[in-house]
């Protein structure tokens, strides 16, 4: 009887403070983590007080016998912004240690590159272009097994650039897909859209693609009208290895079209100023960058501005930066003679 009443005593007690251990278990936590906040504010608070007490007795020292409170909330803010510039310059230098990416690079086919290639070139094409995909093809890229020769022998990588459609997974989609699995020399853009307004997108989304999939010294972008000589354009490559930051083509510039009836209309004309004329940019239909360019387009791919042609766009990428810009004659396609020495 004793003993019965005894625990009828300690049930009670126990009652009166927790229902259950979980109860005492999350109420010490919770406990334990004010204690952790005020002593993490009372800490910060001690700081900035410190702070303030240095910068008052600079004050009388030199006639002034308060600070005022405007100043105090700018030493405040100038020791947040020190903080952040801090996380930044370690997030900064660990991302330099990583060269930007990864240190081995892979292919579609999961094939791993252990030696920089040369260049990986991008022919931009699009839905019902497949007639001018095979005359490409016949000239140096007719086999997976050519392509793979390409890449050991030249180190160039060779694909073409296409987006999805609008109706995703339709019959265009399918084609292209029935196409890349016959054919393997497809980089197939799934977050991009195919149209004619989005072509400054593809091209900028082709060169981060191309960057993280591929070790190269320079990048290139093509059209799939242009039909190339890979070995001229590997010569003349080569020749730019020893520049770090090097933009590469056809250099040109021309009218700013205002008129929204005109072909080439820009909507963002007035930003071009009154003489209405482009500043110098390498034409489209081909031209390539260095390694740097694209780490420099692949990390700042959310603020970079496209304009209404690709070929501006990324002119536009690249005028406030210390580049190097190199107008190669033998990328004129357009009027070009096909002699020897030139690469259309």
């Amino acid at each position: 009887m004793t003993q019965m009443r005894n625990r009828i005593s300690n049930n009670r007690q126990f009652g009166l403070g927790f229902k259950s251990p979980v109860s005492a278990l999350i109420l010490a936590f919770f406990a334990t983590m004010a204690t952790i906040f005020v002593a993490g504010r009372l800490w910060q608070d001690a700081e900035y007080r410190a702070l303030m007490i240095q910068e008052l007795d600079k004050g009388t020292v030199q006639g002034q016998t308060s600070i005022s409170v405007d100043d105090t909330l700018k030493l405040i803010t100038c020791r947040e912004q020190r903080k952040r510039l801090s996380a930044i310059q370690m997030d900064l230098a660990a991302a330099r240690q990583e060269d930007f990416v990864s240190k081995y690079s892979s292919d579609n086919h999961g094939t791993k590159y252990q030696k920089k290639l040369l260049a990986v070139i991008g022919i931009i094409t699009t839905f019902g272009h497949k007639r001018k995909r095979d005359a490409i093809r016949r000239l140096w890229m007719s086999s997976d097994a050519a392509l793979k020769r390409l890449e050991d022998e030249k180190g160039i990588v060779v694909r073409f650039v296409i987006g999805r459609s609008g109706n995703h997974g339709d019959k265009m989609d399918m084609e292209i897909d029935n196409e890349n699995r016959e054919t393997k020399d497809f980089i197939v853009l799934d977050a991009h859209v195919e149209a004619p307004e989005e072509l400054p997108k593809k091209a900028k989304s082709f060169f981060i693609h191309a960057l993280e999939n591929w070790d190269a010294e320079f990048y290139a972008k093509v059209t799939d009208d242009v039909y190339f000589k890979i070995d001229v354009l590997g010569a003349i490559l080569s020749t730019h290895l020893d520049k770090p930051r090097v933009y590469i083509g056809c250099m040109k510039s021309g009218q700013v079209f205002s008129e929204p009836a005109h072909k080439w209309h820009e909507p963002d004309w007035w930003k071009f100023g009154d003489g209405k004329s482009y500043f110098r940019h390498a034409s489209g239909e081909i031209y390539a960058i260095s390694r740097a360019l694209v780490q420099f387009i692949s990390i700042n791919r959310l603020i970079l501005r496209t304009y209404a042609h690709d070929d501006i766009s990324a002119g536009s990428w690249f005028i406030g930066l210390d580049v190097e810009h190199v107008d190669e004659s033998k990328f004129c396609c357009s009027w070009s003679t096909a002699a020897d020495g030139w690469i259309c």
